[in-house]
């Protein structure tokens, strides 16, 4: 009976062990079927939206090698792993996946937890989430709370494994989580938190952050101090219990007080827009770039921008006041500041008012008449390379030519004046006339040398007041103006010296192009007259105290019959170092839309302004050419030796002729002397 009973109980037991065998082995059957299911799936799971690019900004160089500005795409800007200290990758990972180095993407524990937490709730309550499955909720999927969400996450999560290294992903994951108060990515949460750099955060600070992840808003210690403060010590104990900091550690991070300090975020991000958009269309137009490449890829450009020119015509635009009034709205703008020895653009805006990325920009893309502008580029360069003299008398009367009849913008004429008058004075009768005298031709010819396109419609004589089909920029006008301080040579305008990838390899690089366009004789008259013209003519408001400057100004008149009113303003001028073109106006002109004044010199207000600031750290150079005045005054004296020398030849002659009747009278005398006494002949 013994043994029979512990044969029962032998085969009682080998039954259960065997019942055991059959559920270990169904248990272990399933969690292979589910892994293999896993595989399966994952291995098609699309994750080419997850790049382990490190979000860095385009970073623009002003000419003496300084930051100047900085723009991107992104949100936030990456940090690389490395640069990330221990004690803020072990906060994470503490706090939201302390298996993370364990697992393949999925913690089956921690989901096993979540599942039955929502079982009993009846609903998605509970993510269970690993750090990888974060980060594809983050980048690709979206942030609902379904099962078949939660599959996609799963088979995702692997995939994520398979192709990058625990260090990748948890370098995705600090650069692209929201840490809350507009801060995406660790760089921008050490910033906005504790004005740091995120190698210098502290293992109290970097407990702060991670604590942060799980309800940024809820959390954000700037507006619930003490809920933030308990978090992060429930980060600092998660992080003692796993052995990443020790009980000293803790308790000295746990005291530390929490010091709040937001800088404000980059100060060179998104500064002096309008450069940088020029900036960027000179990358994409002239070396190939896309604007995605621009923004995505870290590249360093370094450029021809003068901050300091820079600042001070931005700070110019600002002072509405010097801008000329229009009959509605904010009369618009667009100005350039050239630097004529190299082509080096060092500053510029290209409009007033709220600036849009890459949109109009008036300084270059700008296509308006330049009016009176254009006389020295179509009309006088080409006349003094023809042997005219600045002192050559000009027609100035009213004059028909075929069936165009120019007018002298005050209906006033004088008859004739010398060139440099009718420069001074901007006498248009008397530009149209000299170019009907060299011949048009010539004019276009020169145009064309100063670097500004021309179409057929423009060979005409109206060219010489500005009257082009299409018209110009103030880049143009800046560039064309160049030649005349440059002694006749034109440099290409230009704001790009080198392109600089995130390799550190340079991928573009600016080359010289110059062109000589007339002679040193020819600048320097024409430089004598534009002198002429901001000291004593219709460019008086472009004066820079204490500075030799020369320019020209230029109007248009509204297209409209029985409107007295402008439709363009024009100044480009020059100092021995700096060019400047400044255009006002609108963009549309129409009856209701014009500027109300009837002359040029609103816009000479403006380049005065911008070039007093821009030059005061430059020292006060000369032309070293004659002034109008001292021409005036050498004339004056030439005409009085002139007269003099007449004087003195008609006098001589005069002696000459009485010397000769005296010696014809004397030798008579002497003829008879010799004869007294002698017989006389029969």
């Amino acid at each position: 009976m013994v043994y029979k009973d512990l044969g029962n109980d032998i085969f009682q037991n080998l039954k259960k062990w065997h019942l055991l065998q059959v559920i270990v082995l169904i248990v272990l059957i399933t969690i292979l079927s589910f892994f293999g299911l896993l595989a399966y799936f994952s291995k098609d799971a699309d994750i080419s939206e997850l790049k382990n690019e490190l979000p860095q900004p385009t970073i623009f160089y002003d000419l003496n090698g300084n930051v100047a500005s900085k723009v991107s795409a992104n949100k936030n800007e990456g940090v690389p792993i490395k640069e990330v200290p221990v004690s803020m990758k072990d906060a994470i990972v503490a706090i939201e996946d302390h298996r993370f180095y364990q697992h393949n993407g999925v913690d089956l524990i921690g989901t096993s937890r979540a599942l039955i937490r929502d079982i009993k709730a009846g609903g998605m309550v509970e993510g269970g989430s690993t750090i990888t499955q974060q980060l594809t909720k983050n980048t690709i999927l979206t942030s609902e709370k379904t099962i078949k969400r939660k599959m996609q996450e799963v088979f995702l999560a692997i995939a994520v494994e398979r192709e990058y290294s625990k260090q990748e992903i948890l370098q995705m994951y600090l650069n692209q989580i929201y840490f809350g108060n507009g801060a995406y990515g660790i760089k921008q949460a050490a910033s906005k938190y504790f004005a740091k750099d995120v190698k210098d955060l502290s293992i109290s600070e970097s407990a702060l952050l991670a604590g942060l992840i799980k309800a940024p808003s809820a959390l954000n210690p700037y507006d619930h101090m003490e809920k933030a403060k308990e978090r992060r010590n429930i980060v600092l104990l998660q992080m003692m219990k796993q052995d990443l900091i020790s009980s000293q550690q803790y308790e000295k991070a746990k005291n530390e007080k929490i010091v709040l300090n937001d800088k404000g975020g980059d100060p060179f991000r998104g500064k002096f827009p309008y450069y940088v958009d020029q900036v960027l269309d000179e990358a994409i137009k002239q070396y190939g770039f896309t604007q995605d490449d621009l923004l995505t890829g870290g590249y360093q450009i370094y450029t021809e921008l003068d901050p300091t020119m820079q600042t001070a015509m931005e700070n110019t635009y600002q002072k509405n006041e010097l801008f000329p009034k229009g009959t509605d709205r904010l009369v618009q703008s667009g100005g350039v500041l050239l630097d004529p020895k190299t082509g080096g653009i060092r500053a510029l805006v290209g409009g007033r008012g709220e600036h849009t990325f890459r949109g109009y920009n008036r300084a270059t893309q700008l296509q308006t008449q330049p009016g009176s502008s254009f006389k020295p580029l179509a009309v006088y360069t080409p006349a003094l390379e023809e042997g005219w003299k600045i002192t050559d008398m000009l027609k100035d009367e009213p004059v028909k030519f075929g069936d165009y009849q120019p007018s002298n913008y005050d209906y006033q004429y004088e008859g004739e004046v010398p060139m440099y008058d009718a420069v001074k004075e901007s006498k248009n009768v008397s530009a149209v006339w000299l170019l009907n005298e060299i011949g048009i031709d010539k004019g276009m010819n020169a145009v064309k040398r100063f670097g500004i396109s021309l179409d057929q419609e423009d060979d005409n004589l109206s060219m010489a007041l500005g009257g082009l089909h299409k018209g110009v920029s103030p880049l143009n006008m800046a560039e064309a103006f160049a030649v005349f301080p440059n002694h006749g040579m034109r440099m290409k305008a230009h704001v790009i010296t080198k392109i600089v990838n995130a390799d550190g390899k340079v991928v573009a690089e600016q080359k010289s192009h110059r062109e000589q366009v007339t002679t040193k004789a020819v600048t320097d008259n024409m430089t004598t007259m534009l002198l002429g013209v901001v000291e004593q003519g219709t460019g008086s408001a472009a004066q820079i105290p204490g500075r030799e400057t020369a320019g020209k100004t230029g109007s248009t008149q509204v297209p409209i019959k029985g409107i007295n009113g402008l439709k363009d303003q024009w100044f480009v001028g020059y100092t021995p170092q700096l060019v400047g073109a400044i255009w006002v106006g609108y963009d549309q002109t129409d009856a209701e839309h014009y500027i109300t004044s009837t002359t040029g010199t609103g816009s000479a207000v403006v380049f005065r302004e911008v070039m007093k600031e821009a030059l005061s750290q430059l020292p006060n150079e000369s032309f070293k050419v004659p002034h109008i005045s001292g021409l005036i005054e050498q004339q004056k004296k030439e005409e009085e030796a002139k007269n003099y020398n007449g004087f003195q030849e008609n006098f001589n002659n005069e002696v000459q002729k009485w010397e000769e009747k005296w010696n014809k009278q004397k030798e008579k005398w002497d003829k008879k002397g010799k004869n007294k006494g002698k017989p006389k002949p029969h």
